[in-house]
């Protein structure tokens, strides 16, 4: 049992290390004891499909960016869990400004948040005057605050058709996304150059390699891949969008070019198909998100008993923030997006 100086340690350390560094008993039913925790203390766990396959069994709800902000907005839960990376998290508070948002790991962050800085994203912001600014939900509550709308992979194609076609558009942070969206609705825009770094790492001769050996397999990708992926892709979507290709399509067998972690609900709806991860340019698991994959079911455990760590925002942030998520949310209920 931990005593209170321990604990007092322990939560002093969370800036440096980013969660509570407890050793557990090995003998300790984790799944159990979750379950426990959860229904004591009125908590709700969300996690994205990216997670582990033990945390996404024993999550209350799993989706995909869009899913998980119309969740979290909803929930009657005193406590969200968020299982996910800091942005969904940040996202889930902006949203319940008066519940209590929790998260294993601190140092779950995001590569493509990092890749703007919110200075730098105001001053680039300046240089087109009377642009609308729509920004993907992978960034910083501060890139939020500085959009006019917020989209994310299942929404995007929506949100800027909602703008004038005379409008300006800058799209931040991802610019393949961003290219993408350009290129099927014939818009014009001005792209952040950002990226994610496992839809980056896709290589594109493997991936040629792999559909020879497999001629039966079909391509499907998260718009967040270079645009050479997806221009030899049989579909492209988002996470969810991919889940449900894979339970509507009639082939048998999918390369998946996004993170792994989807793998796991794919063969747990599909069980008769056969899902192959797209390889990555190098030998390592580079396909895997190294910020998701820091959620471990002990963090889990230990961030739901002691609460901890605990995510706040500045208020005058929060209210900024929100502007263009609510946006997001109303155009997705009018669209029907779930």
């Amino acid at each position: 049992m931990e005593n209170t100086i321990d604990l007092k340690d322990k939560i002093a350390q969370l800036p440096q290390i980013g969660y509570l560094d407890f050793e557990l008993d090995p003998t300790l039913d984790l799944f159990a004891e979750i379950e426990k925790l959860k229904k004591e203390k009125n908590a709700i766990l969300l996690a994205h499909y990216y997670q582990e396959a033990d945390i996404q069994d024993i999550a209350d709800y799993i989706g995909d960016s869009l899913q998980l902000a119309q969740k979290a907005q909803s929930t009657d839960a005193d406590i969200i869990l968020f299982a996910g990376v800091h942005f969904m998290a940040e996202t889930a508070k902006i949203l319940n400004p008066t519940k209590k948002v929790i998260l294993p790991d601190l140092k779950a962050g995001c590569s493509l948040a990092d890749s703007c800085p919110p200075e730098d994203f105001a001053a680039f912001k300046k240089k087109f005057p009377g642009y609308a600014v729509i920004s993907y939900i992978n960034c910083s509550a501060e890139i939020k605050a500085l959009s006019d709308y917020i989209c994310t992979s299942s929404n995007a194609e929506f949100i800027v058709n909602t703008i004038p076609k005379e409008q300006g558009i800058i799209f931040a942070p991802d610019r393949n996304l961003g290219s993408y969206l350009s290129k099927k609705l014939n818009r014009e825009m001005v792209l952040w150059d950002g990226s994610c770094m496992v839809h980056e790492i896709f290589s594109l001769e493997k991936i040629q390699n792999l559909k020879a050996k497999h001629p039966a397999a079909k391509l499907i990708a998260h718009p967040e891949c270079e645009a050479a992926i997806l221009e030899i892709s049989d579909y492209i979507g988002s996470t969810t969008g991919l889940l449900k290709y894979t339970q509507t399509d009639t082939s048998q067998e999918y390369i998946v070019a996004t993170e792994t972690g989807i793998l796991h609900k794919m063969m747990q709806a599909s069980p008769q198909k056969t899902f192959i991860p797209a390889p990555p340019n190098n030998s390592c698991a580079c396909n895997d998100c190294p910020h998701m994959k820091l959620n471990t079911l002990e963090k889990i455990y230990l961030c739901l008993k002691y609460e901890l760590p605990e995510l706040f925002i500045n208020e005058d942030l929060r209210i900024k923030a929100k502007l263009p998520i609510d946006r997001m949310l109303e155009i997705s209920a009018k669209a029907g997006l779930k």
